[in-house]
């Protein structure tokens, strides 16, 4: 072979053992994550250190403003002594927080509900809540407020929607910061804390004037599915919508109340984790079956439901979707992901590192993804008490898109009771629908509801947080391991074409002549 024909053939070769290199290093050099334990626990709401305050706060939600990380909010619902909304701010990181009230408009009955927040990219704040009226308090009107000021103040609030606006999100797009969503469980009819008739709906508004104004509501489910709950929202890297909600199928026993509200062995048959899919804004929607076999873990109480979380990486597209199970009895946390372009979801993983089958309870587990692609996991946690009755709140982490994860590490500075909440009294206390996370690439912060100084009796909760900082041991980032894995695909493609390049330029042997 002459030289010159050689050349392509050493350049084919060169590309080949530069992509396996690359790709072994990103295989072989990650590191392993480590999570450090928080340092002291930050009681977030401003009874929480008063005996004397028997308030039952619950279901944090929590958002970081993108112009200034420093500046967190917590929302949360206040169930008794009255119904009313919590909402928080701290200007440093989570050290120190600050109560704000949210106004009730003129006309409505002075009881909040269900408050939830979300930051768009240009720092604006937006909170949704619901007000109450009767003495069955049902949702009279579903309200949105803003603020500029990363939460010291509110706006008035616009109405987005009128009666029986149930389980309120709201969300924002990345990319579009005017574009708020807000979704909601729209049902036919209800009972007495139980949801019947037969056209139940998850719905979406948008509004693409920062809140101002909100378009018709579009429904996301489906019209055959009659008994869904729990819509949790979020946005894509290209500014697709996703809601993710729960089917409970044929269970009558918690959609319909067949319970008495009363405590008591789950529901025997399955549940189904649906989500739905959006590209133009919300005006079209496609379902895609997550899973259908989720095994129930207990009652509860249908306008409070357990919430399933979702998250979306929005570097490579994936999808992930975590939710407690009892296939293993009691309770796990299980994963499952999507990735950009497939049909088919991968999964579950368990996430908890329990031993398989030991009796304890995880449950509640909330999402969120770092900005390198790391994906983190808290959930309510009962290892440590073989009554299981006492929470801890444990994280865990993955760098490698959901396939392993870390160990667990404990955020709580002490176990609290989770059998401390409304209902207690009947064998059912709510502790609360969902946890509230936000992830950066060095750390996770986490609030939850916390029972330590509540009692039974009092069913005093309180809302506390902690920050945990995550960090690569040695090894590649996973923006850096994500960079070198395509690059050596990249390469590998080159290599070929090379070599195809050099085997068309060969001369074809001459026929002969006659």
């Amino acid at each position: 072979m002459s030289g010159p024909a050689r050349k392509p053939l050493f350049a084919a070769a060169a590309l080949a053992i530069a992509a396996v290199i690359a790709l072994v290093a990103s295989m072989t050099l990650d590191g392993e994550l480590e999570v450090a334990s928080p340092g002291s626990v930050v009681p977030v709401n401003a009874g929480a250190s008063d005996p004397s305050d028997i308030s039952a706060n619950n279901s944090p939600a929590l958002a970081r403003n993108p112009e200034r990380p420093a500046n967190l909010v917590v929302v949360n619902r206040v169930d008794t002594p009255r119904y009313t909304c919590g909402i928080h701010v701290s200007q440093d990181g989570g050290a120190r927080w600050s109560s704000r009230s949210i106004a009730i408009p003129r006309g409505e009955q002075p009881k909040c509900f269900a408050p939830d927040a979300a930051f768009a990219a240009d720092g604006t704040l937006y909170v949704s809540y619901v007000t109450l009226a009767g003495r069955t308090n049902e949702p009279n009107a579903l309200w949105l407020a803003r603020s500029t000021d990363g939460g010291r103040t509110l706006s008035s609030p616009r109405r987005v929607s009128g009666p029986l606006s149930f389980q309120v999100r709201v969300v924002t797009d990345p990319r579009r910061s005017q574009r708020v969503y807000v979704t909601w469980l729209q049902p036919e009819e209800i009972g007495l804390a139980l949801f019947t008739g037969a056209d139940n709906r998850i719905v979406v508004a948008r509004s693409d004037d920062g809140g101002r104004s909100f378009g018709a509501p579009v429904r996301i489910s489906d019209q055959a599915r009659q008994r869904v709950l729990a819509p949790s929202p979020a946005v894509g890297p290209d500014g697709e919508l996703y809601v993710l909600f729960l089917d409970l199928q044929d269970d009558r026993l918690d959609y319909e109340g067949g319970h008495g509200s009363r405590g008591g062995a789950p529901y025997e048959g399955h549940f189904s984790l649906v989500l739905g899919r959006s590209t133009d804004g919300g005006e079209t929607w496609q379902e895609s079956l997550v899973d259908d076999t989720i095994v129930p873990t207990r009652r509860f109480i249908a306008f409070l439901p357990p919430t399933p979380s979702l998250a979306v990486d929005r570097r490579s597209g994936r999808i992930f979707v975590a939710f407690e199970d009892g296939r293993e009895r009691p309770s796990d946390v299980r994963l499952w992901w999507l990735d950009r372009g497939a049909d088919a979801w991968d999964g579950p993983t368990r996430v908890n590192d329990t031993p398989a089958n030991d009796r304890s309870t995880q449950y509640l587990p909330k999402l969120d993804v770092a900005p390198d692609g790391r994906l983190d996991v808290a959930y309510y946690d009962r290892r440590e008490d073989r009554a299981d009755r006492r929470n801890h709140v444990s994280l865990q982490s993955s760098s490698d898109g959901g396939a392993t994860f870390t160990s667990h590490v404990r955020l709580t500075d002490r176990s609290f009771d989770a059998r401390i909440g409304a209902g207690s009294e009947m064998g059912l206390p709510d502790i609360g629908s969902r946890l509230g996370m936000v992830s950066r690439s060095s750390s996770a912060a986490v609030v939850w509801t916390d029972t330590r100084a509540g009692t039974i009796s009092s069913n005093k909760q309180d809302i506390a947080f902690a920050e945990a900082s995550v960090t690569s041991s040695g090894g590649l980032s996973p923006a850096v391991r994500h960079v070198l894995r395509y690059g050596a695909i990249g390469l590998m493609l080159a290599a070929v074409g090379l070599l195809v390049v050099q085997a068309r330029r060969r001369p074809g042997r001459e026929r002969p002549t006659a």
